[in-house]
């Protein structure tokens, strides 16, 4: 019987070599966004429901919502919102068998993130 010689090969795709796409992180992004805008909403709820039970129970939630905290979730769950919105423009455009060479589909994933901070920071400062 003839004898297999094992050889050492690194995982694919190993560490070393891989480089991720924007593809694939505007694809994770979009699921992490939808998701991470349950604590934006958690928060929100809890201090309508604060305001709805008492004036002392308010008072804390109203501390946590308008601390540094507060401040990290809802601006976090608003760049999430512009993020979410414009990767679902950018689905409904590949649904639409459009964008689906790998250049657009790149510029398309980086419209995305680029455009969320920018849509981002013209909301925060229209309303301020």
């Amino acid at each position: 019987m003839a004898e297999s010689r094992r050889v050492e090969r690194p995982l694919s795709p190993h560490l070393q070599i891989y480089r991720p796409q924007i593809t694939a992180i505007s694809s994770i992004l979009t699921r992490i966004t939808g998701n991470a805008l349950i604590l934006g909403v958690f928060l929100a709820v809890w201090w309508l429901l604060a305001a709805a039970i008492s004036q002392e129970y308010f008072e804390i939630a109203d501390a946590v919502v308008t601390s540094w905290f507060g401040d990290l979730v809802f601006t976090g769950s608003l760049w999430a919102v512009w993020y979410h919105y414009l990767a679902g423009l950018r689905h409904l455009y590949f649904d639409a068998g459009r964008g689906l060479d790998i250049a657009t589909a790149e510029k398309l994933g980086w419209a995305c993130v680029i455009g969320s901070v920018v849509l981002t920071a013209i909301t925060i400062l229209l309303v301020q």
